[in-house]
């Protein structure tokens, strides 16, 4: 099904706004045409669903939204706290399900849009310390496919993309880390990282793929068995 003319211009929301990965993403969709709106905290809180309806209700139309607020608070889990477990997965999945709510509102009326998850290895892997991030990008990979099922008939598609380990200010301190980043490059086959900006030319063209949906696109070097 190609996607309908729309009366508005190509609009892209991209949480968690201030991050590096959602200004490569913006910058490069804005090449591409869209209208894209990069709301921080300030603007739109995604753990808070009322703060979530009132940035949606100013909308007209909607074509693509990034969930990519994201944060981590690392601890073993014997000293994990309830309230980094809970904040964790409020901000990395609960909050990709309220935007994902309102996207779809709008989305339904159009007949076209796309959403797109930010996830992460972690997923896969669940590193020790990572909990409450393994779970909530777990989560988020269900997310995205139970939205590809439910709304694909309203020619809705819903991606995860697991951008790699990237040099963004949440993990800059471990690239700093010389042991860390040894122990990080030698994980990858390729002895290399990808940039934001990789990440971001990857999301752009994907949603030129009118025809993928329900899908979790791992974008780096690491190889991981098949289940």
């Amino acid at each position: 099904m190609s996607t309908p003319a729309t009366s508005h211009p190509r609009t892209a929301v991209i949480t968690g706004g201030a991050g590096d990965l959602a200004q490569a993403i913006a910058a490069e969709l804005q090449c591409a045409g869209f209208t894209v709106l990069a709301p921080g905290r300030a603007a739109m809180d995604v753990t808070c669903a009322d703060s979530v309806r009132a940035f949606f209700a100013t909308l007209t139309g909607l074509d693509l939204l990034i969930n990519n607020a994201g944060v981590c608070c690392d601890a073993s889990t014997l000293k994990m706290s309830e309230a980094d477990f809970d904040h964790v997965v409020n901000v990395n999945l609960k909050g990709a399900f309220f935007t994902t709510q309102a996207a779809v509102k709008l989305m339904s009326r159009q007949r076209h849009g796309h959403i797109i998850n930010i996830g992460s290895y972690s997923a896969l892997s669940g590193p020790a310390g990572q909990a409450n991030y393994a779970a909530a990008k777990a989560g988020l990979i269900g997310l995205t496919q139970s939205t590809a099922k439910e709304y694909g008939p309203r020619n809705i598609r819903a991606n995860c993309i697991l951008p790699g380990f990237l040099d963004t200010k949440m993990t800059r301190h471990l690239i700093e880390d010389a042991a860390r980043k040894d122990d990080l490059l030698g994980s990858h086959v390729l002895g290399r990282l990808n940039s934001p900006q990789d990440a971001a030319r990857f999301i752009a063209f994907l949603q030129s793929m009118e025809n993928v949906s329900g899908q979790v696109f791992q974008l780096d070097s690491r190889i991981r068995r098949w289940s």
